[in-house]
């Protein structure tokens, strides 16, 4: 048998074998080298780099280029993704650094972003996450509550992300966590209470020792319904922690710190220097203590960022603009069943419409498309049409047999 029909390592021949490489009086296989690479990878890992990230700091995608991949998913909130980019960018830059002699330790940054629903908070992390290709996951802050209780503990926010990871331990503790409803979780009130503040209070409290960076002991399975398992610990200190919530209310204690009314007769329409239309630009973490949070937590989160409202110009670019827009979603759906789908300008002009009456953001847009086109949907993978065109009245006659236009807002 000549060389190049059997593979010198494994044995195995030509035919058993995607490819066969050839060399001299040797041949190896693909499968052999792919093991020959990774034994050679791993050999090459320092001993203790103190840095789990593996990817060059020369590497890592500059600030400008973070935004402006943001800014093929996101519309505006240019304040947003600048904030977001440098963050990043600072954060990855802190963890891939060389070890030094000079004793400067550069902390964490954690992130919190205020913004009404809507407006792209969730949207924002995990596009940076996909251009960063490192674990990301999401977690709800409003079922946490203090060990003992009913709900979720601390730790679950980690075992989510070890499961996206894969149980990669060392990729776990390089990846992102979006802590979302962070208002959720707000101090009841200033006044001591008899009962414990197990959802609010309590919960912030618990999330200290991950925002900061600690070894926590993470049930892999989740701790409440497989108390008995093993517990992996997880290095907080490398992951980043991007908090949102909406905050609902908190433009009220904005006014009352600028000295200004947002509602009654006395509202000041008159201050040239105040913006009443997005009153969040002039957020503080001041604000964020009067609204609930304690301040060893926002101490904790030291890039304060904030989204603004979506305008009508905002609300038709997100709709077509995107790509990854709802239009060209519900295109592509059609078009995996031979169907060419088109709209008239005059369309999207009366989704923006609602949209902006539902008060929803960009989910409202989403909950409009979706009520128009259900019934098309329905039929039309059945009916062998290759085409849809849907005119103002098709689109009005659809949505007023909806039940989305009672979400009206008064």
């Amino acid at each position: 048998m000549k060389i190049g029909d059997v593979c010198s390592f494994c044995g195995r021949k030509h035919k058993d074998v995607g490819m066969m490489i050839n060399g001299g009086t040797a041949a190896i296989c693909d499968s052999c080298a792919e093991q020959a690479y990774n034994i050679i990878k791993e050999q090459q890992k320092p001993a203790d780099s103190g840095c789990p990230f593996e990817l060059d700091k020369d590497e890592l995608p500059k600030p400008e280029r973070i935004k402006a991949f943001l800014d093929q998913y996101v519309i505006g909130q240019d304040n947003a993704k600048r904030r977001l980019a440098v963050s990043v960018y600072n954060h990855y830059k802190r963890i891939t650094q060389k070890v030094t002699t000079d004793d400067v330790e550069i902390e964490k940054s954690n992130i919190i972003m205020v913004g009404a629903t809507g407006t792209g908070k969730t949207l924002l992390a995990r596009t940076i996450a996909k251009l960063l290709h490192v674990p990301f996951t999401i977690v709800d802050a409003t079922v946490l509550t203090e060990a003992g209780y009913v709900g979720e503990d601390i730790e679950s926010l980690l075992t989510r992300l070890l499961q996206v990871a894969d149980y990669d331990v060392p990729a776990a503790e390089r990846g992102i966590v979006f802590i979302d409803e962070l208002d959720k979780i707000a101090r009841k009130g200033d006044n001591a209470s008899i009962t414990r503040d197990v959802s609010g209070e309590g919960v912030q409290q618990g999330l200290l020792k991950l925002l900061e960076g600690s070894i926590v002991n993470v049930p892999p399975q989740g701790g409440r319904k497989h108390p008995d398992q093993k517990t992996i610990p997880v290095n907080t200190k490398n992951i980043l922690f991007i908090c949102g919530g909406a905050f609902d209310g908190i433009d009220r204690k904005i006014a009352r710190r600028l000295n200004t009314r947002v509602v009654g007769y006395a509202a000041r329409r008159d201050a040239a220097d105040i913006d009443m239309e997005n009153l969040l630009q002039y957020i503080t973490p001041t604000d964020l203590k009067s609204f609930g949070l304690i301040p060893e937590i926002i101490g904790r989160l030291p890039i304060l960022t904030y989204l603004e409202p979506l305008d009508r110009t905002t609300l038709r670019n997100i709709l077509t603009e995107p790509k990854n827009s709802i239009v060209k979603q519900y295109v592509k759906l059609f078009a995996m069943d031979g169907i060419a789908l088109t709209f008239d300008e005059a369309v999207f002009e009366f989704i923006v419409d609602k949209a902006l009456e539902f008060k929803l953001g960009a989910r409202g847009l989403r909950s409009i498309v979706e009520a128009v086109m259900t019934d098309a949907m329905y039929s039309m993978p059945s009916s062998g049409e290759t085409e849809l065109h849907v005119t103002l009245e098709y689109a009005t006659e659809k949505f007023e047999k909806s039940e989305v236009k009672h979400l009206q807002t008064a």
